[in-house]
This record gives structure tokens, C-alpha cells and sequence, in this order.
């Protein structure tokens, strides 16, 4: 509602009015390409979402239409809908003149310079019906024409992708909802096949979500692609995060291909697999039977088998033995990038021409000779961010009982621990974190300490991982 005021031409006041009217009649002359109101819908209904818009449209010639379109006079009055197209077939002549479809329903609307244009251009202007329906709206304006209007805001269409399933985490007020939000979220997105949502209740020994089915098919053994790996598990039954994807490949990016990884808590492989691709060799431990069947089967389809063993065991063993394990059983050295295919053809082809007897050969020849045997372990991975620093005791004394393995750790590993802190501000949370992690190690730490926040899970909460390299009064200790 707009006021009667009093004011005197040419003034301050008279002149905010003035654009005050300006902006309020643009709105009434804009477009309502919104979707019809169904509050309170608990059954979605796809043939209720129908509009038709009136929109002017100027019937041109089809070999001018492109110059039209080009022109300076109509580049602020052409339509602008998404996903509409400017130019339509005119429904009165299929085969002949072209629609150029405007963003006005009126005449009067139209900027004097594009008038004068289409009055010379055109072959007249006419009321085209632009009919909208389901498919035309995205599923934040289907949503928002569906909730309750106190529930709008931040309506849920924020999800997060796991191979066919998107797993959506609602808020309380919107569980009443949460079959037609999960079919909508379902309609608009093509991919997917199965939407669930994330309850309170969290599997306590292996820490994955329990989750339920809000639309869709129950299919839940997915096949996910990261990091040009390809990894296939069981979303109801093992722990994965696709917002991690960065993080899997910022720690992944800080391996050198000739080093030995022990990921402690590696899940289905999201650090593991892509780190053994890149060539390093690779311990991988999950106590989830179910976690380590699948790390098992993503080993082998990522064609890795060589690189990266994998353990079922509980975390803090694992760290125990996995140094020993290195050391009486050691990888082979790094030989290098595998040749593909193609490189192979070509290397034959500059074999056979330079006359090489070994030019029939495999091309594996080629590759380096290894040199001494990869025994000492470069990095531990330890992202379980909710309980990693309690594991952290069990790098006591993890080279004290074997003396032969002080030879070959000149450098101590390095230790990379995902934990979550409640300090908000940077330098508290280092602190915090800090300050637990030399509790539990029972040693300061000083060397290549660094600090990156990972993400933010909750308004109080943050992700963070903490690297340092070991101390060797920890790794020598007697207990």
C-alpha cells in the first residue's frame, strides 16, 4: 500500500517518492512465472501445478528473427524467463513467421525505443499464452508453494549426493513434510533414484548414520565416483560423507608416490584407494566388518590389489602392529607412472623402429628399476573426527620393541587427525585442539604442526584436521 503524502515538486522527498512509484510499477508490469499456491498438500499432486502467463509477442520473419534478437533496442525487453525460449513457432503458422516472445504482457510496457523498432521490424504484436507447469519450477518453488508459509524459509532442498541416493538431513518442523519434499527432491533430480533421510540414532561402534527411505526405491548398495576412483558400498551399513571429497583429495595431494600410507580408520577407501592409485603403498584398517569387505572389493575394481592391504581390526591394534607390519613385510619401491595403452603402442612403435630386439616385448620393461623395498611408513590418516585423539596413546612405544626399525625412520611419520573442536575463532580452536592432542600423546608436539579447517557441521561446531610429525620420544617410549 502506498501512502498520500504532501511533498513539493523538485524536492529531496518528492524525488525518492517518484522512484519510490517507479520501482512499485515495474513490479506490477513484471512477469508471474511463480508457481500456483497448494499449502498444506501432503500428497504431491503434479496436475495442480498448471499456469498460463499472457506475454506480448512480436510476430517477425524467420530470416530476421537472428538480427532482432541481436539488436540494440531489444535487449532489455526480449523474454528473460528461465528455461523459456525467445523464439517460438507462431501456433497460427506453424511453417512460416517466428514468435519473438517479450518480458510484458502489455504494449504500454514496452520501452518507446523497442516500440518504434518493432513497429518498423514486425509484422504486428499478439498475446501469447505461455503455458508453465510441474516440470517448468525448481524444487525450492514447488517447496515453497507446498509448506506452510512459517516453514518457507530455508525451505529443505539442500542435499547431500552418494551415487543414486541423496541423503537430506531435516530439521523437526519439517519431518510432517518429509515424503513430499523427498518426492520432489526425487522429481527434479534425474539421477537420482533413492531419497532418505538422516535420523537422531547413530550406530555407536562404527559410527555410520541410521537412516530412512522417504521416496524412491530401497536401493542402497551405490556406486560412487571420486578422485577417479570408483567405490561401490552399502550406504546403510558404512560410513560416507561426499562433502569430505576436498578433503580426501587436499591429504591425498600431500602423499609422494614413493611413501607408505597407514590410514587407521579408512572406511570403504576415500583416502586409501586414491592414495594407492597415485602409487603409494598402502596400509588400510576399518573395524567395520562391512567397511572392510567393501575397502576390499574397491581395492581390486580400482586395480590397486598390490599397493593397499586391508585389515579388520580395532584402531588403536592397528597403529600398534602396522609399523612392525610394514618393516617384515615390505612394498615394493615406487617404479613409477604405468604406462596406458596407447603409451605402450607408441613405446613399441619407437622400439621396432630404432631396431630393438626387445621391441615385441611388453612395455613393462620399460619401466624403472625398483630400487631398495618401501618399509618405513611415511604418513598415519586418522579421520574419525569424533573420537581420533583418543586413539592417539597408541603411538607409544610404537618402535621401541624393534630396534631394527629405528635404522630406517631417519624422519618420524607424519600424523594427519581429524577431530572437532567447539572454539569458533582460529586461534582458540588451535589451541584446543593442541592442547588435547599432547594430552593424549602425552608429549608436546613441535614439528610441521599445521592446522586446516575442514568444514563447519554444526553452528558450534567445527572440523578440523591437525597434522605433526610424531615426536620420537613417543614412538621410543616405553609403553
Amino acid at each position: 500500500m502506498i501512502r498520500s503524502i504532501i511533498i513539493q515538486p523538485h524536492s529531496k522527498c518528492f524525488l525518492v517518492a517518484r522512484n519510490y512509484l517507479t520501482l512499485a510499477m515495474r513490479r506490477q508490469i513484471t512477469l508471474d512465472a511463480s508457481p500456483p499456491v497448494h499449502r498444506g498438500m501432503m500428497e504431491l499432486d503434479q496436475t495442480v501445478f498448471q499456469k498460463t502467463v499472457p506475454v506480448l509477442a512480436a510476430r517477425v520473419p524467420a530470416s530476421k528473427t537472428g538480427l532482432i534478437l541481436k539488436s540494440d533496442q531489444m535487449k532489455k525487453s526480449l523474454m528473460n524467463l528461465p528455461k523459456v525460449r525467445s523464439v517460438v513457432q507462431d501456433p497460427a503458422d506453424p511453417n512460416g513467421a517466428r514468435l519473438l516472445l517479450l518480458r510484458v504482457s502489455d504494449e504500454a510496457d514496452l520501452p518507446e525505443n523497442a516500440r518504434t523498432y518493432l513497429a518498423a521490424e514486425s509484422e504486428g504484436l499478439i498475446t501469447y499464452d505461455l503455458k508453465l507447469n510441474y516440470d517448468y519450477w525448481t524444487a525450492d518453488e514447488i517447496l515453497q508453494a507446498i509448506l506452510p508459509e512459517e516453514l518457507c524459509d530455508g525451505s529443505p532442498t539442500g542435499f547431500a549426493i552418494t551415487g543414486h541416493i541423496a541423503h537430506m538431513n531435516l530439521n523437526d518442523e519439517y519431518l510432517p513434510y518429509k515424503h513430499i519434499i523427498g518426492q520432489v527432491v526425487l522429481d527434479k533430480n534425474v539421477k537420482i533414484r533413492t531419497v532418505v533421510n538422516k535420523l537422531d540414532s547413530i550406530d555407536h561402534q562404527f559410527r555410520f548414520f541410521k537412516m530412512e527411505l522417504i521416496a524412491g526405491v530401497p536401493e542402497y548398495i551405490v556406486e560412487h565416483h571420486e578422485s577417479d576412483c570408483r567405490f561401490t558400498f552399502d550406504f546403510t551399513t558404512v560410513y560416507w560423507n561426499s562433502r569430505l571429497h576436498t578433503e580426501h583429495e587436499r591429504l591425498v595431494e600431500m602423499f609422494n608416490p614413493e611413501d607408505v600410507v597407514a590410514d587407521v580408520f579408512a572406511g570403504v577407501g576415500p583416502f586409501a584407494v586414491p592414495a594407492a592409485k597415485k602409487g603409494c603403498a598402502v596400509l588400510a584398517n576399518d573395524l567395520n566388518p562391512n567397511s572392510a569387505k567393501y575397502l576390499e572389493r574397491n581395492v581390486k575394481d580400482n586395480k590397486v590389489s598390490e599397493l593397499a592391504r586391508v585389515f579388520c581390526e580395532d584402531g588403536r591394534d592397528f597403529i600398534r602392529s602396522a609399523a612392525k607390519r610394514a618393516f617384515d613385510d615390505p612394498f615394493l619401491a615406487y617404479a613409477g607412472p604405468k604406462l596406458t595403452r596407447s603409451q605402450e603402442k607408441e613405446l613399441r612403435k619407437r622400439q621396432v623402429a630404432q631396431g630393438k630386439p626387445d621391441a615385441s616385448t611388453s612395455a613393462d620393461s620399460a619401466q624403472p628399476t625398483p630400487a631398495a623395498h618401501r618399509k618405513a611408513i611415511s604418513h598415519f590418516v586418522m579421520n574419525l573426527p569424533d573420537s581420533a585423539i583418543q586413539f592417539l596413546d597408541a603411538f607409544r612405544g610404537i618402535l621401541a620393541e624393534n630396534r631394527p626399525l629405528s635404522g630406517i625412520y631417519s624422519k618420524m611419520p607424519m600424523v594427519h587427525c581429524h577431530c572437532f573442536t567447539r572454539e569458533l575463532e582460529p586461534e582458540n580452536a588451535e589451541k584446543d585442539i593442541k592442547q588435547r592432542v599432547e594430552e593424549k600423546l602425552g608429549h608436546p608436539i613441535s614439528e610441521d604442526v599445521s592446522y586446516h579447517l575442514v568444514r563447519s557441521v554444526a553452528p558450534n561446531k567445527e572440523m578440523y584436521c591437525i597434522s605433526f610429525r610424531l615426536p620420537p620420544d613417543v614412538a621410543y617410549a616405553s609403553e
